[in-house]
């Protein structure tokens, strides 16, 4: 066959091969951005971490420099890790905050009565419902008042907290014949009592919200009359309040 015949495939045209870096730096500033994430929910050496912070940074910097765009802009990129970084100083201040509950816990009047949680920078302190009102009433008792007089004062120590109180009740509902519908009515009205009380006693209308949640959220199976009474509670959430936020 004449070499007048053969056919040859047009030459394909090199790639400049340079596609990848696209993807290397999405991969590279997603895994800056993990690790920081990491670090905000750790307790490691900031000089530790400062060093292997920037060693990552001059690290990928020189790849990042050859590509004009980013699905992940350094800016973007900045944003979050500063705040990472703000909700690792928040957990922080709250798990010191949580530190001084045991001493709340040992105060006259509240002592084996509130309970106490902290997960994720957020503080719950529990309050069994049969302490502070009688039974299917929404009316604080003289005890339930001493109880939210000693919360009072620890709120008072900590202005920089926002709390939200909530109301719950069993998963037995009220008779009809008496003042209240049903259990949501209940727990709200015990939630805004609360509230109020505190509000006599000297706490920020801008620091408290008040909700009714039923029967909803139970702490125990409603099996007993036991576990019934546990899951009859008022929770006050604590969340550190950011100023500027």
């Amino acid at each position: 066959m004449s070499d007048d015949l053969l056919i040859r495939p047009p030459r394909e045209e090199e790639e400049d091969g340079q596609e990848w870096l696209t993807t290397f730096a999405d991969l590279s500033m997603l895994l800056l951005v993990f690790f920081v994430l990491l670090y905000s929910m750790s307790t490691i050496d900031t000089e530790k971490f400062s060093k292997t912070f920037s060693s990552v940074t001059q690290a990928i910097s020189g790849k990042l420099r050859e590509i004009s765009t980013s699905r992940i802009s350094r800016e973007e990129a900045g944003v979050l890790i500063d705040q990472a970084l703000m909700r690792r100083q928040i957990v922080e201040s709250q798990r010191k905050v949580f530190a001084e509950v045991k001493t709340l816990q040992t105060k006259k009047g509240v002592e084996g009565v509130v309970s106490a949680n902290f997960e994720d920078g957020v503080i719950t302190l529990r309050v069994p419902g049969d302490v502070l009102f009688l039974p299917g009433q929404v009316e604080l008792t003289d005890r339930g008042k001493q109880v939210i007089l000693v919360l009072r004062n620890f709120f008072i120590q900590h202005p920089d907290q926002q709390i939200k109180v909530l109301g719950y009740t069993d998963n037995t509902q009220p008779s009809g014949k008496g003042r209240f519908k049903d259990n949501w009515e209940i727990s709200a009205m015990r939630a805004v009592n609360v509230l109020r009380q505190l509000l006599r006693m000297g706490i920020k209308s801008t620091r408290l919200t008040a909700t009714g949640l039923a029967d909803m959220n139970p702490i125990y199976p409603n099996t007993s009359p036991e576990s019934r009474a546990k899951n009859r509670r008022v929770e006050f959430v604590l969340e550190k309040r950011v100023t500027g936020q």
